[in-house]
């Protein structure tokens, strides 16, 4: 197995004992143009990072553990202007005299630092909460997953969050008022989609007499319980949080709840952010940050629709070979009405579905070498979503491990409906959120060795998702669906991300309603109208989004196709991963421009 060399990361945040991490540029660009802006990277990202107390928790760090990031607009005016001097401050660099990967990661930072700009341009007509995420599902995934205890420092730390959430949800208050009084509300069916999660987290002691400890008082008690405290002391940390819970966490999310029920008074039911103050400016600059492309809704719509029509094509091929006669919707009907489609709807079943899916993901580690020369070191695990946010969360995604190695890469599965959840689906969804999908591409990108930082945990979402769709159509030719239904689940799953172009583009540009959108996904998708209908709603709440997906695998299919034509028997599939991945999340066009230099230099080789 090829391997990258470098420090283990959990060497190096030993070593720092758990503070901010300092990266040494390696030594042989030491007194360079290349390790002035090495430092210069080292610093921006430091500094970021010390601006974020809960970006600090995800990636591992502890110094400031006790602390809620500041989110008030003053914040974000703040980061803004940092933002523009990072520019001016990058554009003394020497660029000639850069190394070709130092002149990279210049080239990424003023493309990451520009989209970053352009996006606090439109920030007003961006939804600060949804469904799909905002401080309120935050706050407790934080401290869930990413708030450890094993001293007493670090409960002490967590008492301080739960104590300082009023606060937190006052200002995150404040901010929504003032979208509010400009016009920008979430359309009117969102709001209890987002009432839910919230009531959820304050259900349960010690905020009712209901029997069972809510979310935070059971991770607490559950942590304290695994750490090495005395009876005693144990006993004072839980009454402590008792008190932080009641006093912080229990009035903030109670008053933002009441804020979200009389939101719901003035908003309406259109979909679409058409009807925002600059809604029109706003979606044009959704579809560039999420394709890195000047691509217009008409072409994403087209696109689309195109799309749509060849996979319903492979779909009927798939029909034939099973034997079903009827027409195309028939076989959706037949399929979602097919019991053996699904498992049940109990906790043997729900188990089974865990079982089937650490299957599967035993049997693509073990061909990680059939399409990977360089393997990522971080483990990937399977975990159910967690109940109090299962009814809102997506069907499966991804969470990246943090820095320092702690945990594992973990593919969420969830399971709060077993019939949006079908067996024929499985396969894909791992393929797409694990391996050979988003784990691979996250992991590598971040174990670069001598990689500036901001560069490891950039977030391009034509590339990540486009990377994972990708996946999902490597995964057919390395043999890993078998049999003919979880051939389906692959094509449903490729109808998906072909149908949200058409969906996204139709209710944020060409005014579709939430029930049109609906209708097309339950006319062309084997997928429950539930699943459907969960679906469209994040659409509406994440415009320009799940364009990201289908334009970035085409993108990566178009360069593995000029790589084939130009290097003939010498194109090597593994090799061409390798190109992709290797230097992490990159713009579509960079990416293109690295895949052609890389063409370039194997054509070369004698």
């Amino acid at each position: 197995m090829q391997t990258r060399t470098g420090i283990d990361r959990r060497t190096v945040f030993a070593l720092a004992g758990g503070g901010f991490v300092v990266l040494a540029m390696p030594a042989a660009a030491q007194g360079s143009e290349d390790a002035r802006l090495y430092q210069f990277f080292e610093d921006v990202f430091q500094r970021d990072l010390s601006r974020s107390p809960m970006r600090q928790s995800r990636l591992g760090i502890h110094t400031n553990q006790d602390k809620w990031d500041d989110i008030s607009e003053a914040h974000e005016i703040e980061n803004a202007a940092l933002k523009r001097s990072d520019l001016e401050r990058l554009h003394t660099f020497a660029f000639a005299k850069l190394s070709a990967q130092s002149q990279l990661s210049y080239r990424m930072f003023e493309y990451l630092t520009n989209d970053a700009l352009a996006l606090f341009a439109v920030r007003q007509d961006d939804y600060l909460i949804s469904q799909m995420g905002g401080m309120h599902t935050r706050v407790p995934v934080i401290l869930l997953n990413s708030h450890p205890i094993a001293t007493g420092a670090d409960a002490d730390a967590y008492i301080a969050r739960l104590a300082g959430v009023k606060p937190l949800m006052d200002v995150l208050i404040t901010r929504l008022t003032a979208q509010e009084a400009a016009g920008v509300y979430l359309p009117k069916f969102c709001y209890p989609l987002v009432i839910e999660p919230t009531q959820n987290v304050i259900t349960g002691a010690p905020f009712d007499a209901s029997g069972k400890d809510s979310p935070l008082l059971a991770d607490f008690r559950a942590k304290v319980t695994g750490a090495k405290f005395s009876d005693a002391d144990r006993d004072a940390l839980l009454a402590r949080a008792n008190t932080a819970l009641l006093d912080g966490v229990g009035p903030g999310y109670r008053t933002l709840i009441a804020h979200l029920e009389a939101a719901q008074g003035p908003a309406t039911d259109i979909a679409g952010v058409w009807r925002l103050p600059n809604g029109d400016t706003y979606y044009r600059a959704m579809l560039k940050h999420y394709t890195t492309l000047p691509v217009t809704a008409k072409e994403l719509h087209q696109m689309g629709l195109d799309e749509v029509a060849r996979i319903q094509g492979e779909m009927r091929g798939i029909m034939q070979q099973l034997g079903f006669t009827g027409t195309l919707p028939q076989f959706f009907d037949h399929v979602r009405n097919d019991p053996n489609s699904y498992y049940p709807d109990n906790d043997a079943g729900r188990a089974q579905f865990v079982a089937d899916a650490k299957a599967l993901l035993a049997g693509v580690l073990a061909r990680e070498d059939d399409f990977l020369g360089v393997k990522p070191k971080a483990d990937v695990v399977v975990r159910p979503v967690e109940a109090w946010r299962a009814k809102s969360a997506a069907k499966a995604f991804y969470q990246s491990p943090p820095e320092d190695g702690s945990q594992p890469g973990i593919f969420y599965i969830n399971l709060y409906d077993m019939k949006a959840a079908p067996k024929y689906e499985l396969a894909v969804e791992l393929y797409h959120e694990a391996v050979p999908g988003h784990h691979i591409e996250t992991e590598l990108g971040q174990e670069i060795p001598g990689l500036p930082r901001f560069r490891k945990f950039a977030s391009i979402a034509a590339y990540s998702e486009g990377w994972a769709l990708y996946a999902e159509g490597l995964a057919k030719e390395l043999g890993l669906y078998h049999d003919a239904y979880q051939e389906f689940g692959r094509l449903s799953l490729a109808m998906m991300r072909a149908a949200r172009l058409v969906v996204d583009t139709g209710i944020h540009s060409m005014k579709w309603t939430r029930d049109e959108a609906i209708a097309y996904f339950d006319a062309n998708m084997p997928a429950t109208h539930f699943d459907n209908a969960r679906e469209i709603d994040r659409y509406i709440v994440l415009p320009g989004q799940a364009n990201a997906y289908e334009v970035g695998k085409n993108e990566i299919l178009k360069l593995r196709a000029q790589a084939q034509a130009a290097l003939g028997d010498r194109f090597v599939l593994k090799d061409f991963h390798d190109a992709v991945v290797d230097n992490g999340p990159l713009p579509l066009p960079i990416l293109a421009e690295n895949v052609s230099a890389w063409i370039a230099k194997e054509k070369a080789r004698t």
